[in-house]
Formats: C-alpha cells, sequence, structure tokens
C-alpha cells in the first residue's frame, strides 16, 4: 500500500509543505513517481515500510522513572521553650 503527500498530511493534521520537507530532508523516504519530461511537479508515493520507519524514528521513548531525594536529616536539634 502506497500513500499519498495528502495522506500522509490529513494523518498527522500538517501541511503539505511539511511533508515535503519531511521528504527532502530524508526523514520519511518517499518515491517520486510522476516526474516525467514535461512535468514540474513530483508526485510523491510513500510506503507503508518507510512510513512504519518514520514513525519508529518520531515514536517518544517513555521517560526515565524519577528517583526521589532523600532530605538531609540534620543531626542537630533546636529545641525552642516558651
Amino acid at each position: 500500500m502506497t500513500y499519498s503527500v495528502k495522506d500522509i498530511q490529513h494523518r498527522y493534521n500538517v501541511t503539505e509543505q511539511t511533508v515535503l520537507g519531511w521528504i527532502h530532508s530524508n526523514e520519511l523516504k518517499a518515491l517520486n513517481v510522476g516526474r516525467a519530461p514535461g512535468k514540474k511537479k513530483p508526485r510523491w508515493r510513500i510506503t507503508q515500510e518507510s512510513l512504519d520507519s518514520f514513525e519508529a524514528l518520531r515514536t517518544q521513548t517513555p521517560p526515565q522513572p524519577r528517583t526521589r531525594r532523600r532530605r538531609k536529616c540534620g543531626t542537630e536539634v533546636v529545641e525552642r521553650y516558651k
């Protein structure tokens, strides 16, 4: 299965320029299927494998568990009398 730029645009709710930027920066691998002689505008198609690897690169890893700091217990005791 292949996707067009419009499909990716609607899938991620981004602009067409954002998707083309991903393609030109090689973050998202795409095939040009429409660049025939006399045609100025390329027609990009993205395969499912390319989309899966793109999503894997952009998937956030779970945050590291936070360790709690221990308060330093002072050995000095201050007693107050009224």
